[in-house]
C-alpha cells in the first residue's frame, strides 16, 4: 500500500495512522526530525499491516480445531492483539482466555498452530515444567516452531 504522510501542527508527540481507500494516511507532529519521523512511520505503516494480514484468520475456530485435534480444552474466547512486544501469545488459565500477538499472522501456519497449543497447554498447566512440555510437544511440530521463533529473537519458553 502506499504510504501518505501528513505534517500536522495540532500534533505535538504522538502519530497516528489509518487505512484510506488503498492508502495509509499518517499523521505526525509537523516539527518532528527526519530521523524519529521515519521510525514512527515506519512503526505506525508495520502495526496496520500487521493487523490487516491477521485479518483473514479465524484464530477461534482454529484453535478449537487443534484443541479437539491434540485432546485440548476449548478456549473461552481467542483474539490477536498489538500489545505483546516481548511475548508472541499469552492465556489465562482462570477464564479461559487466549491471546496471541499479531507478529505471528505472517509466519508459517505451523508456527501459529504452535503457539496456539502452546497456549491451550496453559488451560492444562498453567507453568512451564515437565508436565506442561508433556502436553505442549503433542504438537509434533512444537520444537520446529519454537526454533522458528528462537531466530526471531523471541523464546517463552
Amino acid at each position: 500500500m502506499d504510504v501518505e504522510i501528513i505534517r500536522s501542527t495540532r500534533r505535538r508527540r504522538t502519530g497516528a495512522a489509518r487505512v484510506v481507500g488503498d492508502v495509509i494516511r499518517v499523521s505526525v507532529p509537523a516539527g518532528l526530525p527526519a530521523a524519529e519521523e521515519q521510525r514512527l512511520v515506519s512503526s505506525l505503516v508495520s502495526k496496520i499491516e500487521r493487523k490487516r494480514a491477521a485479518e483473514p484468520i479465524d484464530l477461534f475456530e482454529r484453535c478449537v480445531e487443534l484443541a479437539r485435534r491434540y485432546d485440548l480444552p476449548e478456549p473461552a474466547s481467542v483474539r490477536w492483539v498489538d500489545n505483546q512486544v516481548y511475548r508472541w501469545g499469552s492465556c489465562t488459565p482462570a477464564d479461559g482466555s487466549i491471546r496471541i500477538s499479531t507478529r505471528l499472522a505472517s509466519f508459517p501456519s505451523w508456527v501459529l498452530d504452535g503457539v496456539l497449543v502452546h497456549e491451550l497447554a496453559h488451560l492444562v498447566v498453567p507453568r512451564h515444567g515437565p508436565d506442561f512440555w508433556a502436553v505442549a510437544n503433542r504438537y509434533p511440530r512444537m520444537e520446529r516452531a519454537r526454533g522458528f521463533l528462537i531466530a526471531k529473537g523471541i523464546d517463552e519458553g
